[in-house]
């Protein structure tokens, strides 16, 4: 097969489809692999390294859409993308359609066949392919806050920590999973008082065992919730329905209980976010203030450890790669059912249910794209 990696072009994304590593493990299974020239830049892997692993260098994208079988990318294709795809061809990346109508129109208007590493499962249910970018953007939550604390960067001017004589900073995580575990692995570790909310008993048993008495557990109720943002400088949403836009837990008339300069940090923008004010901001332009609180909502937040991430993604996402290229996306799909809660888009038609309902689309089920 012909895969095809483009250079990322969402704002101030340096991450990238293949580090040089994965092409030579698709190069020395048979397959050709053709980057596009600086794609690589941002994980400081030039063309050279690239040519060396066995890819051939493009010198615009339109040359890698239109040579390419499969693209393999990192973030959601961006409009001039989008045009470029066509019928038959597979696109191999994050996609998040529930908040993202434009982009679900163009990819069914496209023909091409689509599956989102979000939604790709495990047997156990997990995520496996959103896992390490949660971990990722579960610990930048963290230092992002920290920062947007600080008063020059329009916070209340708290260190999370503390120092002696002065309490630490009050971090509150809402959601206990992936992302919410390694925000309070960070923040436990940088001294601040931690609490945690969730709605299951399960994962509050599984928190409390790990951090002890380091870290609260709370179920979280809406009284719950309340309380807790109302005390807190700072509140990290990591909340995740597979597929699905992100519940609006934190609603506009709680800012107004929280201490100005306070900061809301929405992992879960991707999701079209957890908190009513949220909207997608940039790594260029972080952070906006609504009614006195300090709102970073960074969409592609582990970009900006772009070669950490890469290379964590492509840890996980080389193995199905390399599947997709051997089998075909439709033979790999009927032979792995988790590969196959990846398929989104196929033929016109939107195969993932939540993004379906939430976007008031047909839903079609996967089982009759395997069948087609």
């Amino acid at each position: 097969m012909i895969i095809g990696v483009p250079k990322e072009v969402k704002n101030h994304e340096y991450r990238v489809g293949l580090t040089p590593e994965s092409v030579a493990e698709c190069v020395s299974q048979g397959h050709s692999v053709l980057v596009e020239t600086g794609a690589g830049t941002g994980i400081g892997s030039d063309d050279a390294a690239y040519v060396a692993a066995g890819a051939q260098i493009a010198d615009t994208a339109a040359e890698v859409f239109s040579t390419a079988e499969m693209i393999v990318k990192v973030k959601e294709p961006q409009p001039a993308e989008r045009s470029m795809l066509r019928q038959d061809q597979l696109l191999f990346t994050y996609l998040h359609l529930a908040p993202d109508p434009e982009q679900t129109h163009d990819l069914l208007a496209s023909g091409a066949t689509c599956i989102a590493y979000e939604t790709v499962t495990a047997a156990d249910g997990s995520l496996p392919l959103l896992k390490p970018m949660s971990q990722v953007a579960g610990r930048m939550s963290v230092q992002a806050g920290a920062n947007a604390l600080e008063k020059a960067h329009g916070g209340r001017g708290v260190l999370l920590g503390g120092v002696p004589g002065v309490a630490p900073g009050k971090v509150v995580v809402i959601g206990g999973g992936v992302v919410g575990f390694h925000a309070a692995q960070m923040a436990v570790g940088l001294g601040a008082d931690v609490t945690i909310l969730d709605r299951s008993a399960d994962v509050l048993e599984r928190l409390d065992t790990h951090f002890g008495a380091a870290a609260k557990t709370r179920f979280s109720t809406s009284t719950t919730l309340a309380e807790c943002v109302a005390e807190a400088d700072l509140v990290i949403g990591a909340v995740l329905v597979p597929g699905a836009a992100a519940p609006k837990l934190v609603s506009r008339d709680m800012l107004s209980t929280m201490n100005p300069g306070a900061v809301l940090v929405d992992v879960a923008i991707d999701q079209g976010g957890c908190f009513e004010t949220s909207h997608a901001t940039t790594h260029a332009d972080p952070t906006y203030e609504v009614d006195g609180i300090v709102h970073y909502c960074v969409a592609n937040m582990p970009g900006g450890v772009a070669r950490t991430s890469t290379y964590a993604l492509n840890n996980v996402t080389l193995p199905f790669t390399l599947r997709l290229a051997r089998l075909g996306w439709q033979a790999a799909c009927q032979a792995d059912p988790h590969l196959a809660q990846g398929l989104n888009v196929w033929n016109g038609k939107l195969t993932n249910a939540p993004s379906a309902e939430a976007l008031g689309l047909d839903y079609t089920p996967v089982a009759d794209a395997l069948a087609s």
